[in-house]
């Protein structure tokens, strides 16, 4: 194979055994993983996640080596990447890594093939490291969603997480155990099936598609579709990387194209943990800090809904757009973007978590009424913050209430790395957020198991084993009620 880009990709994911792994990239794919399946067990009951079981199901039928997170289901590996990888992201409470996502693209591919293949916990570790180092770096390489230029936002045209498919492929290869050459066309084959990147038509169109940026499942897919026709002997186009007036590049369509950024320093140097991010809330993530803000407001001042006259929020520029400023909710998944629906939700001052996607809270006439006292505006310095440091999303809130204005501002939302003390999400506040995402839905036995196995899965001789804990449901009855505060 010649000295190409996907060349250089296919030995990283030779040479990166789990023994090579600094320690810290091994801790973090433990907390990716533990966070992911938390994501997806809290998601069953929802319309996204439904519809992704049932289309894992209709697809996945026969050679039941894989299971679908939190059902009894065994189906084929191509079903149980697509309903993990839609369960994952379906509450929009997943983890974030530029380019945005990556875990509910490259994760539920490598699952499900670990769970065939009978692969260790040492080997799944790898997988996933590799998958989201690569990830990162194709997202650094190229246009993001963040982009400024000018002191001004420079939101590009075409931008996405296709590039993830990249990332999606090489865990699998890897989990298959595929010959270096095999694993090289297996990368040139996903390049050329990547999904198109229609994320900003779906930031721009209100109500949008209930798919939202990228439909999980379906990468996923393409990234085992990827890997086993490389596999039946199907060859790649290994130069697509390389080629900017023709390849890649050109074609998903990204203005920036930096290879040097991929390809530096890689197997040497891993830099996905200093970015890797948690979500505290089931919400895009550019409203966290707002949300931060005002509980802090209303819980420490004992304010309810009720009392409060108008919030003002200040957020970052991206956030201009239909999907951010939508306020006719007629979807659960339209509220995971809505910058009022969301506030609103926050003031009700109900533990973050599956129970703000209740229908029941959504539509609730609470909610809708708090909405109309609801403004937004551009944060005045959110470029500068931006600029100085990747892990700023400034946010800051005026409320009104009894007759007095309570302000709240904060720069580093929780849950990521950053300059400020306590911003970052501790592996102790993940095993609470992923026993709280579990609750009800798998035994509480399951629950502990779980996160015993994941925290210890270097130890795990078959992924198997833990898989079949996932997929176990509790022999109780969920109950997602919310209680409602009425004015």
């Amino acid at each position: 194979m010649p000295s190409t880009i996907v060349k250089h990709l296919a030995d990283f994911t030779t040479q990166s055994t789990y023994d090579r792994l600094p320690k810290s990239v091994v801790n973090e794919c433990k907390r990716i993983l533990l966070d992911s399946i938390g994501c997806a067990l809290a998601a069953l009951d929802t319309p996204k996640g439904r519809a992704g079981i049932e289309y894992g199901r209709i697809s996945g039928s026969a050679n039941c080596m894989a299971t679908i997170i939190g059902t009894g289901d065994r189906v084929s590996v191509l079903g149980a990447a697509f309903a993990n990888g839609e369960l994952i992201n379906s509450l929009d409470m997943d983890a974030i890594l530029p380019p945005g996502h990556v875990t509910p693209y490259v994760l539920p591919g490598a699952l499900a093939v670990a769970e065939a293949v009978g692969a260790s916990g040492r080997e799944l570790i790898s997988a996933i490291a590799v998958s989201h180092e690569m990830s990162f770096r194709f997202g650094k390489a190229m246009d993001y969603v963040r982009d400024v230029k000018d002191g001004k936002t420079a939101t590009p045209k075409v931008f996405g997480y296709s590039s993830t498919i990249f990332g999606a492929t090489a865990a699998i290869v890897m989990l298959k155990d595929l010959p270096i050459e095999v694993r090289g066309h297996a990368l040139g084959i996903a390049g050329s099936i990547a999904p198109v990147n229609s994320h900003r038509a779906w930031g721009r169109h209100a109500p949008s598609t209930t798919i939202k940026y990228l439909l999980a499942g379906a990468l996923a897919q393409s990234a085992l579709t990827a890997a086993y026709m490389a596999e039946l002997g199907h060859r790649g186009d290994v130069q697509i990387l390389d080629d900017r007036e023709f390849g890649f590049p050109r074609f998903i369509g990204t203005n920036r194209w930096e290879p040097e950024r991929i390809t530096k320093g890689l197997g040497n140097e891993w830099l996905f943990p200093a970015e890797q991010s948690y979500k505290p809330y089931p919400h895009c993530r550019l409203m966290h800090a707002l949300f931060d803000c005002l509980i802090q407001i209303v819980e420490d001042n004992d304010i309810q809904p009720n009392e409060i006259d108008s919030i003002k929020a200040w957020v970052e520029g991206i956030a201009e757009e239909p999907a951010w400023l939508l306020r006719e909710i007629e979807h659960v998944i339209d509220a995971q973007f809505s910058m009022s629906h969301g506030l609103a939700v926050a003031a009700h001052r109900i533990p973050p978590g599956k129970a703000w996607q209740d229908p029941e809270l959504v539509f609730s006439r609470t909610v809708r009424d708090l909405m109309a006292k609801i403004t937004t505006e551009v944060h005045p310095d959110y470029v500068q913050l931006l600029t100085n440091n990747g892990a700023s999303r400034p946010g800051r809130i005026e409320l009104r209430a009894r007759g007095k204005t309570f302000v709240a501002e904060s720069r580093y939302p929780k849950g990521s790395p950053s300059p400020e003390p306590g911003s970052m999400m501790t592996t102790d506040e993940i095993i609470q957020k992923f026993r709280s995402n579990a609750n009800g839905v798998i035994s509480p036995e399951n629950i502990e198991g779980i996160i015993h196995s994941v925290m210890n899965l270097e130890s795990i001789a078959n992924v198997g084993t833990m898989m079949r804990m996932v997929g176990t449901t509790a022999a109780i009855t969920r109950d997602s009620t919310v209680q409602v505060p009425v004015n």
